[in-house]
């Protein structure tokens, strides 16, 4: 009976032990193993400041980017100047949901995402996509990005204002937008791409990291440099360098740029894509430069033709926004003010010194400003970019010596991606439905021969002949004193 209860006490022992065993070993394993990541939180703070950039964004297009060419052109082809423009913004909308996006964000190779992964803005939601903004939904960034992508061929439509189609206009923007920028907004942004120093291609292999805080190289240089092949390729307007042809309306331009200024801030501080302190040297380096831009054009003009213009005035503004562009979330305020007066008495050269010598017709002097402006920013952004701005390039990519040839790479690629791209669409809507309006339609405007329609209704405003309305007021009012208002007038 006695050695019974002995084993059986044994038995009650052994399995006291095995049972503390399992348990340490298990709670071993619970502190040997990682716990989960938790899932991407949204901010409230960085999605409300992300929206309002995509919005501020927009602004620059319409009515900022409208305003501003309609008031360079003549007359005649001011409301054509600020379709193209609006019309832009509904067509790139749905080519971008379609499959822009996918093939400027989606996981592909080095040159082009993947082009089903977010076709018809599959999988696209309210959830974060950590990739690219892991505190914002998914949805937010989309919309962000598409603003950018609407710009961008709205800036060539410049070079051949005054004498493109419409339906060659929407035609060649379409394919410029899938096959030359959705390209390079993924080499330059896009998981993988060649030039993405953020998230560069995963072998390790064959990259290129530069920077390109806003859109340098993505924006100012495809476009520009595109544009430039627009005003070679469709020729001079008639009449250029024979017949006067001055802006109808600075004052709209006026407007125009400083609706662009405004909505810089989203463009540039928005690329922080959260509401911190690099969006806030963003914001401050946008403003800075375009000062400086501003000061840089009008004293090289004032010093050159006697008299500081307030076209050259916006002009140079905008020059300072586009050379700081790639470089606004990278370098301090001063080298900001240093690069936008550098960029603006480039850009003045180039619109003015350059393109006459050369005797290219670029209508809106869209290369002068956005592709020699969107270079020279590009290749300072690799002399000035600073770690004390951005930590996320401390040790590897800050400026001077190999980051400043890697920016000189990533340019060179960027023009060649753009001269091609635009040479060989051109040629192809040329084939197909040609590029130029005819020469009675360009005399007549394209306002009245592409839309049917008039900027300016003066018949309504005034009808009849003046002579005849002067009569009738002078029989009504029956004396000198009417006489002398209109002659006033």
């Amino acid at each position: 009976m006695l050695r019974a209860l002995v084993a059986s006490k044994g038995k009650f022992v052994a399995l006291g032990i095995l049972l503390c065993l399992l348990c340490g070993s298990t709670a071993l394993a619970a502190d040997t193993i990682a716990p989960a990541p938790p899932p991407p939180k949204i901010d409230t703070g960085d999605t409300a400041w992300m929206l309002t950039s995509a919005a501020l964004v927009l602004l620059m297009t319409g009515p900022g980017l409208a305003l501003y060419y309609s008031g360079l052109v003549r007359r005649k082809n001011v409301l054509a100047t600020m379709m193209q423009s609006f019309i832009l913004m509904a067509i790139v909308s749905i080519a971008w949901a379609i499959v822009g996006y996918s093939l400027a964000f989606g996981s592909g190779s080095r040159f082009i995402g993947n082009p089903s992964e977010f076709l018809f803005l599959k999988g696209v939601g309210a959830d974060p996509n950590p990739n690219y903004g892991a505190t914002i939904p998914h949805t937010t960034w989309m919309i962000y990005q598409l603003m950018f992508a609407i710009i961008t061929p709205g800036l060539i439509c410049g070079a051949y204002a005054e004498r493109m189609k419409f339906s060659s206009m929407v035609i060649f923007s379409l394919l410029w937008l899938l096959l030359v920028y959705c390209p390079l907004a993924h080499m330059v942004w896009g998981k993988g791409g060649l030039f993405n120093w953020r998230l560069p291609p995963a072998d390790g292999l064959w990259k290129n990291p530069s920077l390109d805080f806003a859109g340098g190289t993505v924006v100012h240089i495809s476009s520009g440099v595109s544009a430039l092949m627009c005003a070679l390729v469709m020729g001079k307007r008639r009449g250029y360098g024979r017949v006067p042809m001055p802006p109808h309306s600075v004052v709209l331009s006026v407007i125009g740029v400083c609706l662009l200024w405004v909505g810089w801030f989203g463009f540039n501080g928005g690329s922080a894509v959260a509401s911190n302190g690099l969006a806030s040297s963003a914001f401050v380096n946008t403003h800075m430069a375009a000062a400086a831009a501003t000061l840089g054009w009008m004293f090289a003009e004032w010093m050159k033709t006697g008299k500081p213009t307030v076209l050259g005035a916006i002009s140079g503004a905008v020059a300072g926004l586009v050379v700081i562009t790639p470089a606004s979330g990278f370098v301090t305020p001063m080298s900001a003010i240093v690069m936008g007066a550098i960029g603006g008495v480039i850009c003045f050269f180039a619109a003015t010194v350059v393109k006459g010598m050369l005797g290219y017709d670029d209508s809106l002097d869209a290369f002068g400003v956005h592709g020699v402006g969107g270079t020279v920013g590009a290749i300072l952004t690799g002399l000035f970019a600073s770690a004390a701005i951005n930590a996320g390039i401390a040790g590897k990519y800050e400026g001077g010596g190999a980051q400043f040839g890697r920016q000189l790479i990533a340019t060179v690629v960027t023009w060649v991606i753009a001269v091609v791209g635009s040479l060989i669409l051109l040629k192809i809507v040329d084939l197909l439905i040609g590029l130029r309006v005819s020469e009675s339609d360009e005399y007549d405007g394209l306002d009245l021969s592409q839309h049917g329609e008039s900027g300016y209704n003066f018949e309504e405003i005034f009808p009849g002949s003046v002579s005849t309305d002067v009569g009738a007021m002078r029989r009504e009012h029956g004396g000198s004193g009417m006489e002398t208002n209109i002659s006033h007038a």
